[in-house]
């Protein structure tokens, strides 16, 4: 009867299941649920009859019946533009997507850009319609995480909110691997490092800054906030940050910049002699800086992947710093910087978790 509900189109039930292994319908849902308490042979059976009948079970009954939802809800404080504009959020959801792929639990996006989004967030949340929560981005004077723990909710933040977060996190060692990136550039003779930094409510952003400040005093360096200049993890606002950097101090030899996305983009300069494009340790992009340094770029080089292994700073080893393409021209002045504009080393790293934005 079973088998010939299914051929005839009927979605077959958990009895049917029960009957066909010679089981009772609570030792089935047991098995199905995946409950130890069974014997190996009782599961076989009952495994062997969902597979004949092709049961699938109803996903909203189990839920019902545990008082569980099978949800996560990602929620991303920040408007809809710039979620699809970053690729750090894609990142995010690829990450979260890609764990919970051999689960049966859904993942639910939420965007809460503004007041109204995130009434309508507090909302969803207080009538338990999700298990829990990850948050990310979160500025440090954000009162969104206090919502999922008041409500008892299971919460993680992606990205630190301040140096005493009390919630559950997963964050980027954002101090040191801006650290020993300015440490790289120091090794390679720099001695006037810019900084383009990050929103600086964001904490990831100023723990680069801190990072930054530690390596420039432990290489007794003047301390010169000339050589900081402030953006907004965008290409526009990296440019712009540049623009000012050179104003401020044109005879600046290294950049370390705090994103991937505000290194990009080439500020408006002169067509030969100017600077080479500023990049700077991407920390959304390659790994730690536990490799060997790159060559330092010629002005119309294109900055080398940071590849191999190796100390995180110090000089390359023999025979690895080539130099320039000998198609290309050499670089200006000496090993530090030239007359026509800084040299920019180039270094990337990836922290264990991703590019704070």
């Amino acid at each position: 009867m079973a088998a010939a509900r299914v051929r005839s189109g009927g979605r077959p039930t958990l009895e049917e299941v029960a009957a066909r292994a010679g089981v009772g319908r609570g030792t089935a849902s047991r098995v199905i649920n995946g409950s130890p308490r069974v014997s190996d042979a009782t599961r076989q059976a009952v495994e062997a009859a969902v597979a004949e009948l092709g049961y699938v079970p109803n996903r909203a009954a189990r839920a019902l019946a545990g008082n569980r939802t099978d949800a996560i809800a990602l929620v991303v404080p920040e408007p809809e533009t710039r979620f699809f504009a970053e690729p750090y959020f894609s990142a995010i959801v690829r990450g979260v997507g890609a764990a919970l792929a051999d689960t049966e639990m859904q993942l639910l996006l939420t965007l809460v850009g503004n007041d109204r989004e995130r009434r309508r967030l507090a909302q969803y949340l207080t009538a338990h319609r999700v298990d829990g929560v990850l948050l990310v981005a979160v500025h440090a004077d954000d009162p969104l995480p206090e919502l999922p723990e008041q409500l008892g909710m299971p919460c993680v933040i992606s990205g630190a909110r301040h140096a005493a977060e009390t919630l559950p996190s997963v964050d980027s060692d954002n101090f040191e691997g801006a650290r020993a990136a300015v440490e790289h550039l120091v090794s390679r003779g720099r001695r006037r490092v810019a900084t383009i930094t990050g929103r600086l409510e964001v904490y990831g952003a100023q723990r680069r800054l801190d990072g930054y400040r530690a390596a420039v005093s432990a290489a007794g360096l003047a301390p010169d906030e000339r050589l900081i200049a402030p953006a907004d993890f965008t290409e526009e606002g990296g440019a712009a940050a540049m623009r000012d950097l050179l104003a401020r101090r044109p005879d600046l030899d290294a950049v370390f910049v705090a994103s991937d996305k505000m290194a990009k983009r080439r500020p408006p300069g002169p067509a030969r002699g100017g600077p080479p494009h500023p990049r700077g340790p991407g920390p959304g992009r390659l790994r730690r800086l536990r490799r060997r340094p790159p060559h330092a770029p010629g002005p119309h080089q294109r900055p080398p992947a940071h590849r191999g292994d190796g100390p995180p700073h110090g000089p390359a080893p023999p025979g690895r710093d080539r130099g320039p393409h000998p198609r290309r021209r050499a670089p200006l002045g000496g090993p530090a910087h030239g007359a026509g504009g800084p040299r920019l080393v180039v270094t990337r790293c990836r922290y264990a978790g991703a590019d704070a934005g």
